[in-house]
C-alpha cells in the first residue's frame, strides 16, 4: 500500500507540463480567490474585467485570443458580469457584425476595488515565491500562452 505522501511526491505532475500547471493553477486560484473575499467573483472574471479595463473596448474576438478561450467560454464567463452591469456588450462602430465589450461604471469600479485585493494577493505570492522567480515564471507562461509556442508545439504534427 502507497501512503499519501509517497503519493503527493509521485504525482503525475512530476511528469506531466499540462497536469503541473493545471494542478498549479487549481492552487493558484483558490488562494487568489479566498483573496478576494466575498466578491461573489471568480478569478476569471476579475482577469476579464483587468483585461477589458487594459485593452478599452476590445472586440469579443480579441478579448477571447487575449484570454485564450474560445469564444463560446467567453461568453459563459461574461454572461453573469453583464447581467450584474460590470460589462456592457455594443456593437463595433466600423463592423456592425462584430460585438464589443467594456466596462460600464459599476464594473470600473468593482475592477479597481477588487485589483486592491489582487495587489495583496500577489504580493503574498512574490514573497512566498521570491519577485524575480515570480517575474520569471509569469514570462515563461506567457510564452507558453502565445500563438508562437501553439504553433512550435504543433509544428511537427503529422497531417
Amino acid at each position: 500500500m502507497v501512503n499519501d505522501e509517497k503519493m503527493r511526491e509521485d504525482g503525475i505532475w512530476l511528469y506531466c507540463s499540462n497536469s503541473a500547471v493545471r494542478r498549479a493553477s487549481r492552487q493558484l486560484g483558490q488562494l487568489y480567490e479566498d483573496a478576494m473575499g466575498d466578491t461573489g467573483l471568480k478569478g476569471t472574471q476579475f482577469s476579464l474585467l483587468s483585461q477589458i479595463a487594459r485593452s478599452g473596448e476590445p472586440t469579443l474576438k480579441s478579448l477571447a485570443e487575449a484570454m485564450v478561450m474560445d469564444l463560446s467560454a467567453l461568453g459563459h464567463t461574461l454572461k453573469p458580469l453583464i447581467r450584474d452591469g460590470l460589462v456592457e456588450l455594443m456593437p463595433d462602430a466600423k463592423d456592425r457584425r462584430a460585438k464589443r465589450v467594456g466596462l460600464t461604471e459599476t464594473g470600473i469600479a468593482r475592477q479597481k476595488e477588487l485589483t486592491a485585493r489582487w495587489q495583496i494577493a500577489q504580493d503574498r505570492f512574490d514573497k512566498a515565491f521570491g519577485k524575480e522567480k515570480s517575474e520569471e515564471m509569469r514570462r515563461t507562461l506567457a510564452f507558453i500562452s502565445s500563438p508562437e509556442f501553439a504553433e512550435a508545439f504543433n509544428s511537427d504534427k503529422k497531417d
